[in-house]
This record gives C-alpha cells, sequence and structure tokens, in this order.
C-alpha cells in the first residue's frame, strides 16, 4: 500500500507542476507565457528575468515530468523544493500563511510533498527510483 501511496503523490504532484510549468513557458491555461512571467519576476527583483524565468518555468515543467513518471525523483523534487522555497519567501511569505491573503499555504503543501517524495523515493511504480 505504501507504494500505492507514493504514486499518489506523484501523480497529484506532478500534474500540478506540469501545468504550471505550461502556463510559464507556453502560456498555456490562461498562464503568462514565458513574456509574462519574465516581467514578474523582474518586478521581483530577479535579474536577469529572462533567464530565471525560463529556468523557473522548467523546473516546474520537467520536473513535474520527472515525478509523474518516477524518472531521478528525489533530485526532481528536490528541485521543486527549492523552487516552491524561493515562491514562498520571495512572493508569499509576508502576505501570511492562508491563500486567501496571498499567503504561502498552498506552497507550504507542494513543499511538504516533496520532502515526502525525497524521503520515500519514486516507489515500485516508476521508471528509475533509484535516486
Amino acid at each position: 500500500m505504501a507504494d500505492l501511496a507514493v504514486l499518489v503523490l506523484r501523480i497529484c504532484l506532478g500534474v500540478v507542476f506540469v501545468g504550471h510549468g505550461m502556463q510559464a513557458a507556453f502560456g498555456l491555461f490562461g498562464g503568462p507565457g514565458i513574456g509574462g512571467f519574465s516581467k514578474m519576476l523582474e518586478s521581483l527583483g530577479f535579474m536577469p528575468a529572462l533567464f530565471w524565468a525560463y529556468a523557473g518555468a522548467y523546473v516546474e515543467l520537467i520536473g513535474g515530468l520527472f515525478i509523474l513518471l518516477g524518472i531521478l525523483p528525489r533530485i526532481a523534487a528536490f528541485f521543486l523544493l527549492v523552487f516552491m522555497i524561493v515562491a514562498a519567501t520571495r512572493v508569499h511569505l509576508a502576505k501570511g500563511f492562508f491563500i486567501q491573503n496571498g499567503g504561502f499555504e498552498y506552497n507550504f503543501v507542494l513543499a511538504c510533498v516533496c520532502i515526502a517524495l525525497i524521503i520515500l523515493g519514486a516507489g515500485k511504480v516508476s521508471i528509475f527510483n533509484k535516486f
């Protein structure tokens, strides 16, 4: 049952990050695309903003795909964890905990799932679960 539970966590986390990555990278699902994401990052002081926009978008997209498929799951979860920590501290922390106020609640939940996957790995239902 533990492997099934890890699979559920992987599917949920992977779908969320792939979706957000597609929004940031390609403007799908009502997202800003790389240009809009870059402008938002520039307003937050990330320089060079375009570099960080590509880095962030593709960490979400590729990291999410790797989590879904079970490819290098601990490494992918680590990069996604770092992404969530940066998002929480640079954007949401000052707004408190709860998401309805723009807080870091959502980032916290995603970060906790990343930590669980770093500890547990991908489980038996994966393409590659050694690291």
